[in-house]
């Protein structure tokens, strides 16, 4: 008999109260502000007098480099978090929110999967508490004061011709990325190209994500630059008197989500940046939150370790002061015989040295992830169709590399199916074994930064930066942001910038095509190859199967 579908797990949830989830948390009704039964925002006030509370345990989970096959790796991070209740931990979970254009594409939700996921799943998919909404009005409010600005006798003299600025949508739409406004006349204001992003690819989504509260958000916000001056200099959020109403309109975005588990495991749901071409890591406040609650979080980051993890280690922990205890490397057998290979249409056959080959890419991520200090337990998430002698394939190269390896069933099981990781990873957070710091630091210049991660992390043998790209990182170290960390954006198919070299390529270069300096988030980021901001929807959508059954509930959402 097959399995019901994740939404209609979902549906099935015996789902608590969310203020009984905030009492396991010691979390006291005045500071739980509902959105409905089932999910909830947590009071400014209750968390700022949290910051004397000593910290939890932070567990990361990560990735192999993604592929068609699916790795898991949000649905392990709920796993884990079930089978650490299960085991009488503690625990809270810390994911971020799901877009509404990787839904509607081809990505799907993310909310988890199986018997591992984080309910309300539709709502969390779809509008939830607003917070995208927020940041996507946020974006566009400055966009429209910038142009404003000019029509109405450009006091600051902004050059047109030099606004960094775009427009933001929640919809993957490739029709927006490059347009033209103010056409129609003198009435509507001075034509100019310009274009969309993705909501989560605005720099307001990382400063929200890495703001501590209102007072740092209304700062960070109001240091965006926006364009440049006819004598090139920088033009900010501040400047144009914007900062205070954007902060309003983020207000509440910037109290984090409670929600729960379907075995009703407290879970943060707060943030949601990508991770190819932002930091792809929740919002700080939100694991600030968890870690002064519970005694173990359990967070992941977007993709890849090359990726989500780096970002996390080298961006959201060296601006948050956080100090991971461990991470989980979660990896299938069926990403590993792809990255090994072998092709998608053929993943049902049995090939335990594609998967050998394969485990190339998990290893390279493995002694990534220790060059950080930190011990690295790797998950295997089990799929139906693995073979004994696939499993032992992934077993045996672990093992050769002197890591421990834990066979995970969560999917099907819930947090039953991670109870010996989650035994593991209590005993290796409470042995204080890491020893974390960055990969680079901050006083290192920021083409030195760049070329770090990509030989470190990449294994590049160099970078290929244009003259004007390194003279541009020059100016910004003269105008004192040197000591901000770097951003990669590139590809997360492959440890190089091309989606086409699989498993764990060698003898590449990075391409640093273009820099753009986030002075509100707080980092420099590089463009490596090509990269959509605003990504475009599949050949067919998984919009086209999503829909109402005739009992009013959602189909299709997954």
């Amino acid at each position: 008999m097959s399995q019901p579908s994740d939404i209609e797990i979902a549906r099935a949830a015996r789902k608590k109260p969310i203020t009984e989830i905030a009492d396991r948390l010691g979390i006291p009704e005045e500071a739980v502000l509902p959105y409905g039964r089932d999910k909830a925002k947590v009071d400014r006030d209750f968390i700022a007098g949290l910051a004397d509370r000593p910290r939890g345990k932070l567990v990361l989970v990560t990735a192999v480099t993604p592929t068609p096959a699916g790795e898991g790796k949000t649905t392990t991070t709920v796993g884990l978090g079930d089978g650490l209740a299960r085991i009488g931990e503690n625990v809270a979970i810390c994911l971020r929110e799901a877009s509404l254009g990787p839904c509607f594409g081809m990505k799907g939700g993310a909310a988890g999967g199986g018997h591992a996921q984080v309910v309300p799943m539709e709502e969390m998919n779809l509008h939830f508490t607003g917070d995208f909404h927020a940041i996507t009005s946020a974006h566009n409010l400055l966009a429209a004061m910038i142009d404003n600005h000019i029509h109405w006798g450009n006091a600051l003299d902004i050059d047109a011709r030099r606004v960094t600025w775009r427009r933001v949508m929640d919809m993957n739409d490739r029709a927006l990325r490059d347009v033209v406004v103010s056409l129609g006349g003198v009435g509507n204001g001075f034509p100019r190209q310009t274009g969309f992003d993705i909501t989560v690819a605005s720099e307001i989504m990382a400063i929200l994500c890495l703001a501590r509260d209102l007072d740092d958000l209304q700062a960070r916000l109001g240091r965006i630059i926006i364009g440049y001056t006819r004598d090139k200099a920088p033009v900010t959020a501040k400047d144009l008197k914007a900062d205070g109403a954007m902060v309003v309109l983020l207000r509440e975005a910037m109290q984090p989500n409670l929600v729960q588990t379907l075995e009703n495991t407290p879970a943060f749901v707060h943030g949601g940046p990508f991770a190819n071409i932002a930091h792809g890591c929740n919002s700080v406040v939100a694991t600030e939150t968890a870690l002064r609650l519970a005694d173990i979080v359990v967070t992941e980051a977007g993709f890849g370790a090359d990726l989500g993890a780096e970002k996390f280690l080298d961006i959201k922990c060296r601006k948050a002061g956080l100090s991971p205890d461990a991470a989980v490397l979660v990896a299938t057998v069926r990403s590993l015989k792809m990255s090994g290979g072998v092709d998608k249409a053929d993943l049902g056959d049995e090939d335990a040295e594609a998967v050998a080959r394969g485990c190339a890419n998990l290893g390279r991520h493995l002694e990534n992830l220790r060059g950080y200090g930190l011990p690295v337990l790797v998950a295997i998430n089990r799929f139906d169709g693995d073979t004994e002698a696939e499993l032992a394939a992934v077993r045996d190269y672990v093992e050769g590399q002197g890591a421990e390896v834990h066979l995970c069933t969560h999917w099907a099981e819930g947090g039953a199916g991670t109870e010996g990781l989650a035994r593991r990873v209590a005993e290796v957070v409470q042995a204080g074994e890491a020893d974390f710091a960055p990969i680079y630091p901050d006083d290192m210049g920021l083409v030195e930064k760049i070329e770090t991660v990509a030989r470190r992390i990449y294994r590049a043998e160099g970078i290929d930066m244009p003259a004007p790209v390194r003279a541009q990182l020059a100016d910004w170290e003269k105008a004192g942001f040197g000591d901000l960390p770097v951003c990669m954006a590139k590809t997360q198919y492959s440890f190089s910038a091309d989606p086409g070299l699989r498993g764990a390529p060698d003898g590449f270069r990075v391409p640093v095509r273009e820099v753009r300096l986030s002075a509100g988030a707080g980092f420099v980021v590089a463009i490596c190859g090509e990269i959509m901001t605003m990504p475009g929807l599949p050949r067919v959508p998984a919009a086209e199967a999503i829909g109402l059954n005739e009992a009013g509930e959602i189909e299709g959402l997954f």
